[in-house]
């Protein structure tokens, strides 16, 4: 390809389509890279109820309109994973098919499910452990599940879970859920939700390659729970890109921008899940984008 944009967009989540569509609408050459499908952790998410103008919406099917929305505007999508970024004053970006040349970039990157750690978990990956519900949960139906979690993936999935499980537990290491009152109140009432509060995973038992059970430990009392899946919600960690300045990352492997969501390395913007902040909605990354798009067509209005 070797082509030159004016900007590339890396990540075809809501951040990053929503960027795009701007910056397209502005008149740009854009592209967007993504080295999976486009939509992002939109695709794993079951129900969506908290997004204005959509009372309830399947994750999946809001993924598939926005990309529809984006190749309508005829914008290109690449989907191959970029491999290194140089931040020159024009960019380069090295991805595992093509050299692209960018003035500016846009690191809409997300983050990824965070693992618990536990011995047999990548090894049963796929034979009884997910992160995905949307995905994977139908392969459970009329079996017993658990959900690792608290906040409101992991309460949100679970419900998603109990319509198709005969039995969905719980497991969460505080007395307490993070999750919204709503979806608590929703998971209270499901009759075939456990709940085993105050407790953790020690280990997982498999047989024949496939999970059986998981360990657990409550309150100081070791418990073994028969479990055909597990599905772990523990949180999230940021994606992070080969470029040639990592200082524009913090410790924790987020982003640093400032109010018109530049990093530190001039033309090299981010939004989204990928920058520190305080809130990760769908909303909150949808404006970013939105402040994404206009600082950079106000930074070449500068320069014509």
């Amino acid at each position: 390809m070797n082509q030159k944009y004016d900007v590339v967009v890396i990540g075809a989540g809501i951040a990053g389509i929503t960027t795009a569509i701007y910056l397209k609408r502005y008149g740009y050459h854009v592209l967007v890279i993504d080295k999976n499908y486009p939509g992002g952790q939109l695709n794993k998410i079951g129900f969506i109820e908290n997004y204005p103008g959509f009372e309830q919406i399947k994750g999946p099917d809001f993924a598939f309109h926005l990309y529809e929305q984006a190749k309508r505007l005829e914008i290109p999508f690449l989907f191959s994973s970029v491999e290194k970024i140089e931040t020159k004053a024009v960019k380069v970006i090295e991805t595992s098919s093509d050299i692209l040349y960018a003035d500016c970039i846009v690191l809409a990157t997300g983050r990824n499910p965070r693992k618990l750690g536990l011995e047999l978990e990548e090894e049963l990956l796929g034979r009884g452990i997910s992160y995905c519900a949307t995905c994977d949960g139908p392969f459970f139906k009329d079996k017993i599940v658990s959900v690792v979690g608290g906040g409101n993936s992991a309460i949100g999935e679970a419900l998603y879970l109990s319509s198709l499980a005969k039995e969905v537990h719980i497991i969460h290491r505080r007395d307490f859920f993070r999750a919204s009152k709503h979806l608590i109140q929703k998971i209270e009432k499901a009759p075939n939700i456990y709940i085993h509060y105050e407790s953790s995973i020690t280990s997982l038992e498999q047989t024949n390659g496939v999970l059986t059970s998981i360990k657990i430990e409550q309150k100081g009392i070791n418990k073994v729970i028969s479990t055909d899946g597990l599905f772990i919600y523990i949180g999230m960690d940021p994606v992070f890109i080969n470029i040639d300045d990592s200082s524009i990352y913090d410790a924790d492997g987020f982003l640093f921008v400032d109010e018109n969501m530049e990093t530190k390395r001039k033309g090299v913007y981010a939004c989204g899940d990928a920058i520190k902040k305080e809130v990760y909605q769908l909303t909150t990354a949808v404006g970013e984008a939105t402040t994404v798009a206009f600082s950079i067509h106000q930074a070449k209005q500068k320069n014509v």
